[in-house]
């Protein structure tokens, strides 16, 4: 397949800036992948929508949602070169074993190794000193005189917006763009879909009797870096860390073996599901994942889908149509646009199932 049939035309202000004044008030698209009915209601009727008889178990089993629980870090840096004075934008994406960090940089071609870069607090004292030590592509590995460690990011860094959010981060963005139930440190971007769940929309779906579990999958480049190729094939899926406790994976295993309806709760628990689970079973542990969802793959675990609206030629876009049917979904974007939702992490919710 070509990365150019993932396309559909988007005006560029429906692309969310801003999160909604109150989280959960974001409007619901759900689509039904076989009959293509789509209806419109919100978020918070969410726990309504997953009681109804098409969610229910053989035996009137309620669903089971399940999360993705990482927290993002506050990795974007802007440091100043030594040699020429200018700004560089760094992202820090994962430390080495030997203590660098692989990072992704603006204007990579210019970042040559040896050269070094100041990086400052908010009152503009010097905060750190560090050196690029290394290339690989787009990537360079930066290596800081001090120790650089998630509580000193918390202090200095800055929370990583994508680029298609035209504006500095801003304080709220430190709430907003964090899931309520984030609990392990390690990614690059929020998993977008749980930005939409609050305290009372969790109450809610418990006292409905819809479970809840958690995996953790750090996001990274394997789900935010742009297809290039021509043919989807030819996209290369970055490894992505991801773990499952033994507590989730046997809530998990029991509620699929019982025929409870599994509704994953962004793209990166779909990933982290569909990657984990080996001849019926779940895999514990901390392990890392490659895999390229698209058109064409059998999904084994997941049922339903809680999901946000992703970007044309993403490989976001191509997971939810080999879940959704890729004429069904980029037909359900086209009545998206025309109703004018809100794109993108801090946008609109669709639920596929």
């Amino acid at each position: 397949m070509k990365t150019c049939d993932f396309f559909f035309e988007l005006p560029q202000d429906l692309i969310a800036q801003y999160p909604p004044n109150e989280r959960g008030q974001s409007r619901l698209m759900a689509l039904d992948r076989v009959t293509g009915n789509i209806t419109h209601s919100t978020v918070t009727q969410l726990p309504d929508i997953l009681c109804a008889h098409r969610f229910l178990g053989p035996h009137g089993e309620k669903p089971l949602l399940v999360f993705n629980d990482t927290k993002v870090r506050k990795a974007r840096l802007t440091g100043m070169s030594a040699q020429t004075k200018a700004e560089a934008e760094f992202l820090l994406l994962e430390k080495t074993e030997s203590g660098e960090w692989k990072t992704l940089v603006r204007r990579a071609k210019r970042r040559k190794t040896g050269q070094a870069f100041t990086f400052f607090d908010s009152q503009g004292g010097e905060a750190a000193r560090a050196r690029i030590t290394g290339e690989q592509g787009d990537f360079r590995f930066l290596s800081f005189e001090s120790e650089i460690d998630d509580k000193w990011l918390e202090k200095y860094g800055h929370i990583p917006l994508p680029p298609y959010i035209k504006r500095k981060d801003a304080l709220q963005d430190e709430l907003r763009y964090q899931t309520i139930y984030a609990k392990n440190t390690g990614s690059a971007a929020a998993p977008t879909a749980g930005l939409h769940f609050t305290d009372e929309i969790l109450d809610n779906l418990a006292a409905n009797g819809i479970g809840s579990a958690f995996v953790t999958l750090h996001v990274g480049l394997g789900t935010f870096l742009p297809v290039r190729s021509e043919n989807i094939e030819d996209h290369k899926m970055h490894r992505e860390m991801y773990s499952i406790d033994e507590k989730n994976a046997q809530k998990i295993e029991e509620a699929k073996e019982a025929g409870r309806k599994i509704v994953a709760v962004g793209t990166t628990s779909v990933r982290t599901l569909e990657s984990a689970w080996i001849d019926g079973k779940l895999k514990r542990g901390q392990s890392d994942t490659s895999i390229f969802i698209r058109p064409g793959y059998s999904f084994k675990v997941t049922d339903a889908l809680f999901t946000n609206f992703h970007t044309p030629h993403s490989t976001l876009l191509m997971l939810v149509c080999a879940f959704g049917g890729k004429e069904l979904l980029l037909e359900s974007y086209s009545q998206a646009v025309s109703k004018r939702y809100r794109f993108f992490s801090y946008g609109d919710a669709m639920l596929i199932y």
